[in-house]
């Protein structure tokens, strides 16, 4: 999974069919999920999946109503197409139940 580095560079992003990943090093529960993205990432291989580290870009979190982590963005052509954003443990059928209801999919 790639790395958002820059504000700039999400912008650039989410031009293109994107899922973004909020997380940080200290959630436990985002370290949970983590085995399991890779997977996820070949199944969904249509999207590009990016890592946002919600403590190097707190103001874009705040700014996208991002209060709980880990939380999923997916973006297509500029515009938001989907949110699973909450503070709870996600599990890999939920991540992937959000992907495939995503309007790209149908």
């Amino acid at each position: 999974m790639k790395e958002l580095e820059s504000q700039e560079a999400f912008s650039q992003w989410k031009k293109s069919k994107t899922i973004f990943m909020f997380s940080a090093d200290w959630c436990p529960d985002c370290r949970v999920i983590e085995p399991l993205l890779p997977e996820i990432e070949t199944k969904f291989d249509q999207y590009t999946f990016i890592y946002v580290d919600r403590d190097k870009f707190i103001d874009l979190c705040a700014e996208l109503d991002i209060f709980g982590i880990p939380s999923f963005l997916a973006f297509s052509e500029d515009k938001e197409i989907g949110r699973f954003v909450s503070k709870d443990r996600k599990t890999k059928e939920e991540i992937e139940a959000f992907i495939e209801k995503l309007p790209e999919n149908h």
